[in-house]
């Protein structure tokens, strides 16, 4: 069942009713009620929920490094300086971008093009991923309805979204105030925020690399695409001409035939004419004959 609905959830939107009334019937016929209900119950996806749901089911190992960069990103906003956030931010907009660009291909090669505010929904959805951990959930999850909303800062893990309440329903009392830290507190945090650092750029070189090593070979398959468009090309323009050339030879052939039998029937007459200008000749010998007879 749960294949069934990764599966429908990436048919393009334009097919997604057809298909789920089809694995509906299916599953209807085959006596699992419950599970044609909930096939009925999905909801259809807008194409930017669509192609992120897409791009999640086709590239498992780049959408698995996307999930542990936001992972990473969000341990690190918690406490780099401004130097560091600002490197860690330029790293997610090339990733998310590359990965946006990924994803309108493979909407193409399903035969959906992005317009250009679909094109910004499905980077706000990846910006959301990698902000939001609630976000990151759902599209990993790959049945997204529609387009997420990145929200205005980075949240950790560990905090409750607002609109679902934490573990805890009663106000949490405050803090105790601070204790002064000590040198080696303050060295232990700084360590531990350098690792942090250094985990979330690793994170986001190997997505970027990854994005790198598949922009190539999307580059090597679209030359291949290109060159098997040509050779087809050039295929069809020579059936084109080997065509006209058979239309040429058929219309010849009908000239010829009508040519022939032209000329049978001209032979024929000829051969009758023959025969009779052979009987008047015949019957002319034998006249001239009994009339020498009779002479005599």
């Amino acid at each position: 069942m749960e294949a069934v609905l990764d599966e429908l959830y990436t048919t393009p939107p334009s097919g997604f009713v057809t298909r789920r009334e089809t694995l509906a019937l299916a599953a209807k016929t085959a006596g699992r009620v419950d599970d044609a209900r909930r096939i009925r119950a999905a909801r259809r996806p807008t194409l930017a929920a669509w192609a992120a749901n897409l791009l999640l089911r086709s590239q498992p190992e780049e959408s698995r490094q996307f999930l542990e960069l936001g992972r990473a990103l969000r341990e690190a906003y918690q406490a780099l300086d401004p130097a560091g956030l600002k490197d860690l931010s330029a790293q997610r907009r090339r990733v998310v971008s590359a990965l946006s660009r990924q994803a309108a291909q493979l909407a193409r090669d399903a035969g959906q093009q992005l317009s250009e505010p679909v094109q910004q929904d499905l980077e706000a959805t990846l910006r959301a991923v990698l902000a939001d951990p609630e976000a990151a959930e759902q599209w990993a999850g790959g049945r997204l309805v529609s387009a997420l909303t990145p929200p205005s800062e980075f949240r950790p893990d560990s905090t409750p979204v607002a609109g679902r309440p934490g573990p805890r329903s009663r106000p949490a009392p405050p803090p105790p105030p601070p204790a002064r830290a000590t040198k080696d507190e303050v060295a232990e945090r700084r360590r531990a925020r350098q690792e942090q650092l250094a985990r979330a750029r690793q994170a986001a070189e190997a997505a970027e690399q990854r994005l790198r090593e598949e922009r190539a070979r999307q580059a090597d398959a679209d030359a291949e695409l290109q060159r098997a468009r040509e050779r087809t090309e050039q295929a069809r323009r020579r059936v084109s001409a080997i065509e006209e050339q058979m239309q040429q030879a058929r219309e010849e052939c009908r000239r010829v035939e009508n040519e022939q039998q032209k000329a049978e029937e001209h032979s024929r007459s000829a051969a009758d004419a023959l025969t009779q200008a052979e009987r008047a000749a015949h019957e002319s010998a034998q006249q001239v004959r009994r009339m020498a007879r009779g002479g005599t």
